[in-house]
């Protein structure tokens, strides 16, 4: 099996490189990564079966990692030295996680399952993870997966959401505009009960930024950065009884 290991710490990185070549010599280690974006790159650049992955680490945690990533075809280890959340997270996905210091015993272990899992075509657990991530509630905050990385962003920076076919993008009130590879049906979801509305199959908007709505079949929204939007004759009254309560 081919495989990366990602960890900011070196010591970690050396001594795991060190115990898969004494124990687990099926593996062939392509690339020894110190932060997320190379673990991103490298996994973008080999396409490994199987990925060595640290949680904590600093700017882009290992979650955050798996959110950035496009190719998703491989099998993860974690290794972590607590974080319970995390834990029950890894868990609860079905997914393998080394505790540091790793044990050789446990390391062959995971390595020897994740080649069972390879072998029996079983589908990649990792897709299903960042579902599971995506979903989570972090406070007022939703993480988005841009082709850079990932970007955090408050639901009161985002004026309003474009569907454009598997992609959405994001208005912001900077000005700027960000575009991810996810439908809007499913940034709907993630900004559930943040003070979002679906106006229009093609349009969701933040309504703390609603400027005034023009009277229409459906009708038309005007945002506070004076972008006209419509409103679909079968959202309106939906839109209108959440005006009524703002």
């Amino acid at each position: 099996m081919t495989a990366i290991l990602v960890d900011d710490e070196k010591h970690c990185r050396d001594v795991l490189a060190l115990l898969l070549a004494k124990y687990c010599p099926t593996v062939n280690l392509l690339a020894s990564c110190a932060d997320g974006r190379e673990g991103v790159e490298a996994i973008e650049q080999h396409h490994p079966d199987l990925v060595f992955l640290d949680i904590e680490m600093p700017g882009m945690s290992g979650f955050d990692m798996l959110e950035a990533c496009r190719f998703t075809d491989f099998r993860v280890i974690f290794t972590t030295a607590y974080n319970e959340y995390a834990i029950q997270a890894i868990r609860h996905n079905a997914l393998d996680y080394i505790l540091k210091p790793v044990d050789k015993d446990e390391l062959i272990q995971a390595v020897a399952k994740a080649k069972q899992d390879k072998e029996s075509r079983s589908s990649s657990k990792v897709d299903h993870f960042v579902e599971y991530l995506t979903r989570q509630k972090l406070g007022d905050r939703i993480a988005l997966p841009t082709m850079e990385g990932l970007q955090i962003l408050k639901a009161e920076d985002i004026y309003y959401c474009e569907s454009d076919g598997g992609y959405t993008h994001f208005f912001l009130t900077s000005g700027k505009a960000v575009l991810i590879s996810k439908t809007l049906k499913e940034v709907e979801e993630v900004l559930e009960n943040k003070g979002f509305c679906r106006v229009h199959h093609g349009f969701l908007i933040n309504l703390r930024y609603v400027q005034r709505y023009i009277r229409g079949d459906g009708g038309e929204v005007v945002m506070e950065n004076n972008k006209t939007l419509p409103v679909s004759r079968n959202k309106k009254q939906e839109f209108l009884s959440l005006l009524e309560k703002i």
